[in-house]
């Protein structure tokens, strides 16, 4: 009789084995891949998002802000603006390390491919995560804000940029850079009332133990995937990486410069009205908490419509993704002048609606063009790119929740949205620069075909 160990190992073995065959299986790596991105742009969205309803409540539970109201108004109004402030800058901290930490993880992921760093990525997220979950102090808590920053300028990064290296067909990855954004809109609206929910019957630990779970499970689904990889790279080692082209030579491209500036005023709307427009909802329509956290959870149908309409469009106009991106940045724009005049919590949703929908239409339109730039003028090598892309994103929060309040506090709401028109309205032309850049087709020199040809087929082995 055969003696079969039982040992721990050898359960680990054949757990790995099982693993191995399942994902080595035909067409199923690229799924794989896909979901893992998608897990880590869902869950660093929610992350973001989801300190937004919890956070100045917990800080105010615990004695962090102690509100005593003296007979001297000026007093009590200062507290209140050092509170609001401090609050700012810890939802701030996050954007400003990621605005900071991205060139670096662009330089990395260029040279040593893209599965590492989302690795890195994921347990930095998941570390933060469980700091959030545990810490009782407002330094803990900008610590793990700030933490996570670091965290997302790895995962987010590489994450498209591995969509980008994985589908070279343009409509191909038109689409799943649309998929990407589908799972980054849901995580950013639903991640206020899971939060506020989790938080008001369960308490804070609950919805970031949650999403430390989320994490812990998307990095042992990338690990699995590292490993069978790794194997197959060791086997074909013999295959030299092209040199990626540097972000700062990627920045002096005015086509990149235009779509990232496009990105960045994209976000602007969204940033600046997130930390400023619960208050004014309080002021003039007496909105109770559970309407301030569900009047962004509207535009996730609308931004899914800008996904799905944008990817429809690209099969048939290629050459008009300027325009979509154009008319989107516009849209947006006109929904944030007709916000002031909204007097109800229904009546308010066109707006957001609105604003989600053009917000979908310049991402969905801009974030393959990146790409297509980059294999048109460079070399198909996407790390350092979409860290630029991940900038313009951080550029508008790491803004938002500092100026966005410092103009609300000296003029008035109206004021904040007419300058958020007009900035949208102002740059909308500039994308009409790219108007014959998508008739371009990518160098066909000996050279430039040869690291395509190595780099396509490097990215098989990686994953």
């Amino acid at each position: 009789m055969q003696y079969i160990p039982s040992t721990p190992q050898f359960y680990v073995s054949n757990i790995c084995n099982v693993l191995q065959n399942i994902v080595n299986a035909p067409g199923r790596q690229a799924r794989l891949i896909m979901l893992i991105v998608c897990i880590a742009l869902l869950l660093d969205n929610m992350l973001y998002m989801v300190i937004v309803p919890i956070i100045p409540d917990y800080l105010t539970s615990i004695g962090e802000w102690t509100t005593i109201i003296k007979n001297i108004s000026n007093r009590y109004s200062t507290h209140i603006q050092n509170e609001d402030m401090a609050v700012g800058f810890l939802f701030a901290s996050k954007a400003i390390v990621q605005l900071l930490i991205n060139p670096f993880s662009g330089a990395l992921i260029d040279r040593i491919g893209y599965d590492i760093p989302m690795c890195i990525g994921l347990s930095v997220i998941f570390v933060s995560t469980m700091v959030f979950a545990f810490g009782k102090s407002y330094g803990l808590l900008f610590f793990a804000r700030s933490l996570q920053g670091v965290g997302s300028a790895f995962a987010d990064t590489s994450g498209l940029a591995m969509i980008a290296d994985r589908y070279q067909d343009e409509s191909s990855r038109s689409r799943h850079l649309g998929i990407a954004l589908a799972f980054i809109s849901f995580g950013s609206l639903v991640a206020p009332p899971f939060g506020g929910f989790l938080y008001q019957f369960f308490g804070k630990r609950v919805p970031f133990i949650t999403l430390a779970l989320i994490a812990l499970f998307d990095g042992i689904l990338l690990l699995t995937i590292m490993y069978s990889t790794r194997v197959q790279s060791d086997n074909n080692s013999t295959i030299k990486k092209p040199k990626g082209t540097p972000i700062w030579r990627l920045l002096m491209d005015p086509y990149i410069t235009i779509c990232a500036g496009a990105l960045a005023m994209a976000n602007v709307g969204l940033a600046f009205l997130e930390p400023t427009i619960s208050i004014w909802m309080r002021q003039e329509m007496n909105a109770t908490e559970w309407q301030m956290g569900l009047i962004w959870l509207p535009g996730f149908l609308p931004h899914i419509s800008g996904v799905f309409l944008t990817v429809k469009l690209y099969e048939y106009y290629p050459n008009y993704q300027w325009l979509l991106a154009a008319i989107g940045l516009v849209l947006q724009g006109v929904m944030c002048l007709l916000i002031p005049f909204c007097t109800n919590f229904g009546l308010l949703m066109i707006p957001i609606s609105g604003i989600c929908f053009g917000n979908a239409l310049v991402d969905t339109a801009l974030l393959p063009t990146l790409a297509y730039i980059v294999d048109v003028r460079h070399t198909s090598i996407y790390g350092s790119v979409y860290a630029i892309a991940d900038i313009s994103y951080s550029v508008a929060y790491a803004m938002g929740p500092i100026v966005a309040g410092s103009i609300v506090h000296t003029t008035n709401f109206f004021t904040l949205n007419i300058l958020i028109f007009l900035s949208s309205i102002l740059y909308a032309p500039a994308l009409y620069i790219l108007r014959h850049f998508y008739a371009y087709k990518p160098m066909e020199n000996n050279e430039t075909q040869s690291l395509r040809h190595q780099s396509s087929h490097q990215s098989n082995l990686e994953y």
